[in-house]
This record gives structure tokens, C-alpha cells and sequence, in this order.
């Protein structure tokens, strides 16, 4: 088995995994192999695009370490290799905790708001129905 991207410091390894989840054409291909192990042909059947195109693409994959290949006879399978995608799964993780403690601080925010608005729109009512009262 042919890996590559893991003896790169972390920082690069996210770049290079990031980098190649740009481009919708690896995405595919990575998702294709989530459903097992596959051929550059079969990899190649679904895209109006040249092997050599597709090769590029794969060689992206497997130097960010998305991907690695071995040897089945004749066939040089790729698979799917999870540990840089758990990588930025992490990395992602600690900023979605962060929006949602953002976003929950906001939601405190806006029902503190309401409350007030809800307070004072009580008062300004009361307010003026005692205006009424003294002038008759």
C-alpha cells in the first residue's frame, strides 16, 4: 500500500487535504471510493475527461493522502484512506463549537431584547391609558 501526505507537519497536511476537496471533480472520486476500492478506469467511467486528467486528479488525492493504491495482479486499485479527512473534520469542529457558542449568546441576546421591547411596549400602554384618565 502506497500512502503519502502523512509524514508532512499537521498545518501542510490540512492544506493539501483542503486543497484537493476544492475541486468537485475529487470530491466525486472520493466519494465513489467511500463505496469501496476502485480502478482508474471505473474512477474515469462517470467523467467527460481524458486518463491522464484523471490521474492528475488522483495523484492530488494521494499526495494530500485522501487516497492510497495497491497491487491486485494486474490492477492497481485506489482506496479511500479516512485519516486526513478525520483531520479536518476536527479542525472544523472546534470552529462549529465556536459559532454555536456564538450563536447561542446571540439568540440570549435577542430574547433579552424581546423582553425588554415586551416590557417597555407594557409600560408605554399603561402609560397612556393613564394619560386618558386625567384628561376627563
Amino acid at each position: 500500500m502506497n500512502t503519502h501526505g502523512h509524514g508532512q507537519p499537521p498545518a501542510a497536511r490540512l492544506d493539501a487535504t483542503f486543497a484537493a476537496l476544492a475541486d468537485p471533480t475529487r470530491r466525486a472520486i472520493l466519494a465513489r471510493l467511500a463505496r469501496g476500492e476502485a480502478s482508474v478506469r471505473e474512477l474515469a467511467e462517470p467523467f467527460a475527461m481524458s486518463q491522464p486528467a484523471i490521474s492528475k486528479h488522483l495523484k492530488v488525492l494521494e499526495r494530500a493522502g485522501l487516497i492510497s493504491h495497491g497491487r491486485d495482479a494486474q490492477r492497481r486499485p485506489r482506496r479511500l484512506e479516512a485519516k486526513p479527512l478525520a483531520e479536518a473534520n476536527k479542525w472544523i469542529e472546534r470552529y462549529r463549537q465556536f459559532w454555536e457558542l456564538s450563536f447561542g449568546r446571540l439568540d440570549d441576546l435577542l430574547e433579552e431584547l424581546k423582553a425588554e421591547q415586551s416590557t417597555q411596549g407594557r409600560t408605554r400602554k399603561s402609560g397612556a391609558t393613564k394619560q386618558k384618565g386625567k384628561g376627563r
